[in-house]
This record gives structure tokens, C-alpha cells and sequence, in this order.
């Protein structure tokens, strides 16, 4: 069996702030490895499109991942908002790519699918259950959360490929999503 982790860099676009996790999977063991936030100076757009690229290349340099993991856009009430979010994002992905990193996309509904057992769980929710399965005492700044949760659907998403038929048949039938409630229940209980 192979002993070298795969590392996934998970990323959080954002034009103001860009979050990056970065873990290390080895069979069913996940392991934190870094994560923080790229606070993109103000000024004009295509300079703070170029900023977004040099941090990611920089962190893509120290971290040496071997894949990428990205949330897919929603549309916003606000097109400005939502073409922002879109130029941020194609520049993270652009970095990514030049580094020669395969980048895997999932939907934020996904991603929380994922982590709290319900797609429509709160940033708040998100970012304690990240915390948990990472073992984590700090408080996460809330990108870099969304980051690391962005990595763990990715490592989970490869786990139920790797599983085959079977495990999406599993998934599909709902008993994944129940352990991970029934796991969010029992997390909410002991805080109460």
C-alpha cells in the first residue's frame, strides 16, 4: 500500500478575501495541514485579480498539493456581484492550472451536504463541523472553514468513486447522509 498522503488545497474565492485548507488524506485518515485567508488589497480590479494569482501560486509552492478543490459560483440577486465572484474564481482556478493542479468543482449545497449532513446547514454550522473532523481548537476564520470543507467533499467525493456501485447506491439510498446527521445531532446535544 502506498504511504505517500494525497494533499488536496481547497479554495474559497472571494475578491476581498480568498480562503485556502490544505489536508493530507492517507486511506480513511485526514490530517490538517494549514489553512488562512488571502485578504486582497483594495484598488484597481485587474491588479487585485493579479494579487489573488501570486498568493495562490505562492501557497501552491510552499503546500506542494497534488489536487485542487474549488466551490462551483452561485448565481447572485446582484450580476456585478455575481461577474466579480467569476473574474476572482478564474483567476484562483488560473493559478491552480499553471501550477498543473487538476481542479475538482463541487456546489455549495454539496459541500455542506457533505460536512454537516444537510445542504442547507449555516456558514456557523459549517465551520464547527470542519473544526470537529479536523480535530482543530482554533477558531477558523469563516473562508478558510469554507476552504477546508471545500477539500474534506473532495476527499470524500473520491472516497465513494473509489467505493464504486456500491458505495453510490449507498449514498444514494440516504445511509450516508443519516450517519452524518445522526453525528450533527449528537455534536449539537453535547453543546447544549
Amino acid at each position: 500500500m502506498d504511504k505517500t498522503p494525497l494533499r488536496i488545497l481547497g479554495i474559497d474565492p472571494g475578491l476581498n478575501h480568498t480562503g485556502f485548507g490544505v489536508i493530507d488524506v492517507l486511506g480513511n485518515t485526514v490530517t490538517f495541514v494549514t489553512a488562512g485567508c488571502i485578504h486582497v488589497p483594495k484598488g484597481i480590479l485587474s491588479a487585485r485579480l493579479g494579487f489573488i494569482h501570486e498568493q495562490l501560486s505562492r501557497i501552491v509552492s510552499e503546500t506542494l498539493p497534488t489536487l485542487a478543490a474549488a466551490e462551483i459560483i452561485f448565481l447572485n440577486t446582484n450580476p456585478k456581484t455575481t461577474l466579480l465572484l467569476g473574474q476572482a474564481r478564474g483567476a484562483a482556478l488560473a493559478s491552480l492550472a499553471s501550477r498543473g493542479l487538476t481542479v475538482e468543482e463541487f456546489s455549495a449545497t454539496n459541500i455542506k451536504n457533505s460536512i454537516v449532513g444537510t445542504g442547507r446547514a449555516s456558514k456557523l454550522q459549517v465551520q464547527m463541523m470542519v473544526s470537529r473532523l479536523l480535530a482543530l481548537q482554533d477558531q477558523l476564520q469563516p473562508d478558510a472553514a469554507d476552504a477546508l470543507a471545500c477539500a474534506l467533499t473532495c476527499a470524500h467525493s473520491r472516497q465513494m468513486r473509489a467505493l464504486g456501485k456500491e458505495g453510490s447506491v449507498n449514498a444514494a439510498a440516504g445511509r450516508l447522509r443519516t450517519s452524518s446527521r445522526s453525528a450533527w445531532e449528537r455534536f449539537i446535544q453535547s453543546r447544549n
